[in-house]
């Protein structure tokens, strides 16, 4: 047994050695992240205040750290076992006023220290003011996938939250309001704020200003259930012109040609219109996202596959195949209708 867990560990060892590495290679890049969840790489005001809090508070424990060890070592070496040793205890000390407050004001300052920096995190970040030209989004928590409202803007979309860039020169933050549908979730985007749960009867709140445009990727960070990993975050952050012309685009009522006439009336006589939206049909239900426009978006399933025909089809005969303990039913359609259902929904942009 013994021999058998050795050539084991040998073999294994090579593989161990390469995740080492590419872990290390991971947090040491912080100017380009190897991945888009990077809590190193910062880009928006509230990242940045936690990510300073994190590295002050690794300063601290890490100086901790280093002073005990250094004391331990000395301890070591001073006091080793030596050969002319007679065996006799060193002088006992019972008692001592210097050391006894030195371990007892220096742990408090540090907590006190650290206290403060986090209380003042804390206040920055929930107590921002409210600029003029700020966008509003509700954030509605669902399992498993995510509801944005923009009730300013008069938008209605799912999973996928489009926000403007936020410079200097034209501040425009985004304030989100976090609403749960059912259970506990958690709005986590790394790179752009911290966690804040959202609660079925107790809204909450966030921020974020993002000061570069791209897509940031995060996930549900509160058990939610069993596709509780499969919720995922998709932030679109856009120059102001493009968002401007998304915001335009939404508003716009779905189109179909009379090739998908026939997928359109499969769609609205099943229970399919029971649980999503299309803008200018008959289909009006709030269980699962608004599908008005459906193919603008790059994921099906709360990002679980990308939108592709193919994960279309395959999402509507069978959704438990991609995302398994989804609440979304099996249609049960023949392979006629499903393709005609299909068309009619690529047709939704």
């Amino acid at each position: 047994m013994r021999s058998r867990g050795s050539s084991n560990w040998r073999i294994r060892m090579p593989h161990v050695f390469v995740w080492m590495c590419s872990t290390g290679a991971a947090f040491a890049d912080t100017a380009h992240p190897l991945s888009p969840t990077n809590i190193f790489a910062p880009a928006s005001t509230p990242a940045k205040s936690i990510f300073g809090l994190s590295m002050f508070v690794l300063a601290v424990t890490g100086a901790i750290f280093v002073v005990v060890f250094m004391l331990l070592l000395y301890s070591v070496v001073k006091f080793r076992k030596r050969k002319n040793d007679d065996g006799r205890e060193p002088p006992q000390v019972y008692g001592s006023n210097q050391v006894e407050l030195a371990w007892t004001i220096i742990p408090i300052l540090i907590v006190v220290a650290l206290f403060m920096a986090t209380a003042r995190v804390i206040a920055i970040v929930q107590k921002q003011k409210r600029l003029d030209n700020a966008i509003e989004v509700v954030a509605i928590g669902h399992q498993f996938w995510w509801e944005y409202r923009y009730p300013a803007l008069g938008v209605v979309t799912a999973n996928e939250l489009h926000v403007p860039v936020s410079d200097d020169k034209h501040p425009t933050p985004t304030f989100i309001q976090l609403l749960s549908a059912d259970t506990d979730h958690s709005f986590w985007v790394p790179r752009l704020a911290g966690k804040t749960d959202l609660i079925p009867n107790h809204p909450n709140s966030m921020w974020i200003d993002p000061h570069e445009a791209g897509i940031y990727l995060g996930q549900c960070a509160q058990y939610c259930g069993t596709q509780h990993a499969k919720m995922l975050l998709r932030v679109y952050v856009q120059p102001r012109a493009d968002f401007d012309r998304w915001i335009q685009e939404q508003h716009q009522s779905a189109t179909v040609s009379n090739a998908a006439s026939q997928g359109q009336r499969i769609f609205e006589t099943t229970a399919c219109i029971n649980c999503h939206s299309v803008a200018g049909t008959v289909a009006d239900g709030h269980f699962g996202p608004d599908l008005t426009h459906l193919m603008s978006r790059d994921t099906i399933a709360a990002g679980a596959a990308t939108n592709t025909s193919e994960n279309l089809r395959q999402w509507i005969l069978n959704p438990n195949a991609i995302k398994p303990g989804s609440l979304m039913p099996a249609m049960q359609l023949s392979d006629q209708d499903l393709d005609a259902l299909t068309a009619y929904l690529e047709t939704l942009r």
